[in-house]
């Protein structure tokens, strides 16, 4: 899926190239004035580790569409795939220093790569407090920055909800990757008439979970490394020990294969909406779902978080789907849908402290381009 959804953004951008066109401003008589969109010149794209191919292939491609130059710098625990995305840009016949690939360790390549004088624009999908440095570092050279800073997504299901259909995604969004996925449905927020069906809905989705290795293509595997199986773990162990209620809990095969991270897909319920398993982003497969009395509280809940990524909201009726969109602080929202199979087209990015800019769609082409206005007098 990764390799597949890599080639779909150097496909989208491959045929965007041409199309980010000028415009032609009414301006004082005697006068013609038009815009002009150039690159920035040298682009840096810091990338993470759970999507290694389409995260480098969103940014890349699009910053080579608009015509800069890039340069790449993977996760540490995933390297080699970025790395044989630049083997490919030389044998497809990039000029040399178009596509430019940096391995190493946040701190030492990636920070040196984020302080460098030579570079015009950075952009960086990762935690927020590496997001703080390498925005803090940019100011410091007054270059523009593209985050996305993670999430702690929600989705609304009330009571007119088609179950049959939202079940499924509601599963879907938390375990697709481990949970490692920063637009993860990770809270379920649901009417009270309904909140008993919907969690019996999940509970038997869990229960039902094959978990294993990667060759067996599953419905999860195992979490990238120990550092990131410990954080979950003893995230929902604090969760546990502070009494929120476990819902359901998958149950790990005995035939594992040693030595793979391997943390048990997880659902709480009743979760308060302030308590830290509903606030901060675990990234792994653990599921929040909490109780609210109508629309109004459920758009509060979902809104009562530090993050805005993306949202889900699922309803028969339309306005109260047009009112839940509009009132939603994220940067996408999804109406009976969630995740939209990845929407090459569709400008994704955060508000709040999911970061800012866009990446995705033409309209992360505006991003990575700067706007020269041209006047000319002639009368």
């Amino acid at each position: 899926a990764d390799v597949v959804a890599c080639a779909r953004y150097f496909e989208f951008y491959g045929e965007a190239a041409d199309k980010l066109g000028s415009e032609t401003i009414p301006f004082q008589n005697g006068y013609t004035v038009l815009t002009k969109r150039e690159p920035h010149g040298v682009t840096a794209h810091i990338v993470p580790w759970n999507y290694p191919m389409q995260i480098a292939g969103r940014s890349v491609a699009a910053a080579l569409a608009t015509g800069n130059a890039c340069v790449v710098k993977p996760a540490e625990d995933a390297s080699l795939t970025t790395l044989y995305l630049g083997r490919l840009a030389i044998e497809a016949g990039f000029p040399a220093g178009v596509v430019n690939v940096v391995t190493g360790y946040g701190k030492e390549a990636g920070a040196a790569l984020a302080t460098h004088v030579d570079i015009d624009h950075i952009s960086f999908t990762g935690s927020n407090a590496t997001g703080s440095f390498i925005q803090e570092a940019a100011a410091r050279r007054t270059i523009p920055v593209t985050l996305e800073l993670g999430g702690k997504s929600p989705q609304i299901v009330l009571s007119d909800a088609d179950l049959d259909r939202a079940a499924p995604f509601l599963v879907r969004a938390i375990i697709q990757n481990s949970g490692q996925t920063c637009s993860a449905g990770s809270r379920i927020i649901v009417e009270d008439a309904i909140y008993d069906e919907v969690v019996r809905r999940i509970s038997a989705g869990f229960q039902a979970l094959r978990i294993g290795p990667a060759s067996a293509d599953l419905d999860l595997g195992p979490l990238i490394n120990l550092k990131q199986r410990t954080l979950v773990e003893t995230k929902v162990q604090e969760a546990i020990t502070d009494g929120v209620k476990v819902l359901a809990r998958t149950s790990l095969p005995n035939d594992l294969p040693a030595g793979g991270y391997y943390s048990a897909p997880i659902v709480f319920g009743e979760v308060p909406v302030d308590h830290p398993i509903a606030q901060q982003e675990v990234f792994g497969p653990v599921l929040s779902v909490i109780r609210v009395r109508d629309m109004d509280e459920a758009l509060a809940a979902a809104n009562a978080t530090q993050y805005g990524l993306v949202a889900g909201v699922w309803t028969g009726d339309g306005s109260k789907a047009l009112r839940l969109a509009n009132g939603l602080h994220a940067g996408q929202v999804f109406v009976n849908d969630y995740g939209a199979a990845g929407g090459v087209e569709l400008p994704f990015g955060g508000v709040k402290r999911s970061g800012h800019g866009r990446e995705k769609g033409l309209e992360a082409m505006k991003g990575l381009t700067t706007v020269k206005t041209i006047a000319i007098r002639h009368g």
